[in-house]
């Protein structure tokens, strides 16, 4: 029995000193993580979509308590959630606009050109990187989808005439789809906008009219006719200021392409920027 006793004795004694070495360790490396990144990251929807410029919710949410991110950082979250982080923190927070994303071009296969009929891998960046496209505007959309894959919350889908729509209703505003268009087609305006020039072409007018029919030629009627001065030439293409423009249509009766229009939200939209 002594050797049986004697090996005991021994793995138990082992056993508490590495209890010791790890309790100790545990001491002397201990991390203090603040709770309430915890209880913040709960108030988060936890789509970890990245709009916010962190790697998630969790990052996010650590940005906030530690005073790096404002309580309205996430663009997935309505405001009572940001009031509610607010409320948690003892902090204030900024009442910011909603934005959504708008498809800032109408030059569809009825209406734009083609240089080619591509035929490649499924995607606005693959197709980009083939001759700078198929599409014979250098500026217009695509229309792969590519935008409408990055879309975490089903807010885009492709429509009947090939371009992207957008559900305003379902989007947040997270901003991955403007990020992923090689084009910069998609981009976030603020809901309460009502007027916009959905063309990204840079290109003189008699160039556009050659190769789309819908697209801004920049002859500046549109300006020239807005009473608040919401209009501005930028290269070639009428740009609206949404902080000037009060929606008083003048731009769109003059606009001999169309492309300048109100900007249409769904109902629930609008009366959530009411």
């Amino acid at each position: 029995m002594g050797p049986v006793l004697t090996a005991i004795v021994t793995v138990g004694a082992m056993g508490m000193l590495a209890s010791l070495i790890l309790g100790v360790a545990a001491k002397v490396f201990y991390v203090y993580v603040d709770p309430r990144i915890g209880q913040v990251g709960d108030l988060l929807p936890g789509a970890n979509c990245g709009g916010c410029g962190y790697a998630g919710c969790t990052d996010l949410a650590a940005a906030i308590v530690q005073g790096n991110a404002p309580a309205n950082g996430c663009k997935a979250a309505s405001p009572e959630v940001a009031a509610n982080i607010a409320t948690l923190l003892g902090i204030s927070v900024e009442a910011g606009e909603r934005q959504v994303a708008q498809i800032f071009c109408r030059g569809d296969a009825a209406h734009a050109e083609r240089k080619f009929i591509y035929k490649g891998i499924k995607d606005c960046r693959a197709a980009q990187l083939v001759s700078g496209g198929d599409k014979a505007c250098t500026y217009g959309c695509l229309g792969l989808g590519t935008c409408v894959e990055a879309c975490m919350f089903n807010a885009l889908h492709m429509g009947a005439n090939g371009l992207p729509e957008v559900n305003t209703d379902l989007c947040t505003g997270c901003g991955n789809c403007v990020k992923i268009c090689p084009r910069h087609i998609p981009r976030l305006i603020p809901i309460s906008q009502m007027a916009a020039t959905y063309c990204s072409s840079h290109d003189i007018g008699k160039v556009v009219k050659e190769i789309c029919e819908v697209g801004c030629i920049g002859c500046g009627l549109c300006k020239k006719v807005c009473p608040e001065k919401a209009i501005e030439l930028d290269k070639f293409l009428s740009v609206v200021d949404p902080t000037k423009c009060n929606g008083c249509g003048k731009c769109f009766e003059k606009c001999p392409t169309g492309v300048i229009q109100a900007v249409v939200l769904t109902s629930k939209s609008l009366k959530m920027a009411a």
